[in-house]
Protein backbone atom coordinates (compact mmCIF):
# COMPACT_ATOMS: atom_id res chain seq x y z
CA UNK A 1 0.00 0.00 0.00
CA UNK A 2 1.45 3.70 -1.10
CA UNK A 3 1.14 6.29 1.21
CA UNK A 4 0.07 8.85 0.14
CA UNK A 5 2.86 11.29 1.88
CA UNK A 6 4.97 9.26 -0.25
CA UNK A 7 3.25 10.00 -3.54
CA UNK A 8 3.78 13.49 -2.40
CA UNK A 9 7.13 13.76 -2.61
CA UNK A 10 7.18 12.53 -6.18
CA UNK A 11 6.96 14.93 -9.07
CA UNK A 12 4.39 15.13 -11.49
CA UNK A 13 5.95 12.34 -14.32
CA UNK A 14 7.14 9.86 -11.32
CA UNK A 15 3.21 10.23 -10.50
CA UNK A 16 2.18 9.34 -13.85
CA UNK A 17 4.65 6.19 -13.62
CA UNK A 18 3.13 4.87 -10.65
CA UNK A 19 -0.48 5.57 -11.59
CA UNK A 20 0.35 3.31 -14.74
CA UNK A 21 2.11 0.85 -12.88
CA UNK A 22 -0.57 0.69 -10.47
CA UNK A 23 -3.15 -0.04 -13.17
CA UNK A 24 -1.11 -2.46 -14.68
CA UNK A 25 -0.86 -4.44 -11.44
CA UNK A 26 -4.72 -4.27 -10.94
CA UNK A 27 -4.94 -5.12 -14.52
CA UNK A 28 -3.08 -8.79 -13.60
CA UNK A 29 -5.14 -9.38 -10.62
CA UNK A 30 -8.47 -8.48 -12.69
CA UNK A 31 -7.21 -11.41 -14.78
CA UNK A 32 -6.14 -13.62 -11.96
CA UNK A 33 -9.47 -13.07 -10.40
CA UNK A 34 -11.57 -14.22 -14.01
CA UNK A 35 -9.38 -17.32 -13.78
CA UNK A 36 -9.46 -17.91 -10.36
CA UNK A 37 -6.26 -18.02 -9.35
CA UNK A 38 -6.75 -15.05 -6.99
CA UNK A 39 -6.72 -16.00 -3.44
CA UNK A 40 -6.98 -12.65 -1.95
CA UNK A 41 -9.80 -10.44 -3.42
CA UNK A 42 -9.26 -7.37 -1.00
CA UNK A 43 -6.25 -7.26 -3.15
CA UNK A 44 -8.44 -5.40 -5.79
CA UNK A 45 -9.97 -3.15 -3.69
CA UNK A 46 -6.35 -1.70 -2.41
CA UNK A 47 -4.98 -1.23 -5.93
CA UNK A 48 -7.89 0.68 -7.07
CA UNK A 49 -8.18 2.41 -3.75
CA UNK A 50 -3.87 3.58 -4.68
CA UNK A 51 -4.81 4.20 -8.20
CA UNK A 52 -7.42 6.58 -6.88
CA UNK A 53 -4.73 8.40 -4.36
CA UNK A 54 -2.28 8.34 -6.60
CA UNK A 55 -4.57 10.19 -9.67
CA UNK A 56 -6.36 12.65 -6.97
CA UNK A 57 -2.48 13.81 -5.61
CA UNK A 58 -1.27 14.51 -9.61
CA UNK A 59 -4.79 16.55 -10.26
CA UNK A 60 -3.43 18.65 -7.52
CA UNK A 61 0.00 18.91 -8.27
CA UNK A 62 -1.44 19.82 -11.99
CA UNK A 63 -3.69 22.29 -10.97
CA UNK A 64 -1.18 24.00 -8.46
CA UNK A 65 0.97 24.52 -12.17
Amino acid sequence: MTKAAELRQKDVAGLEAEVKSLQKAHFGLRMQKATQQLGNTNTLRTTRRDIARAKTILAEKQAAK
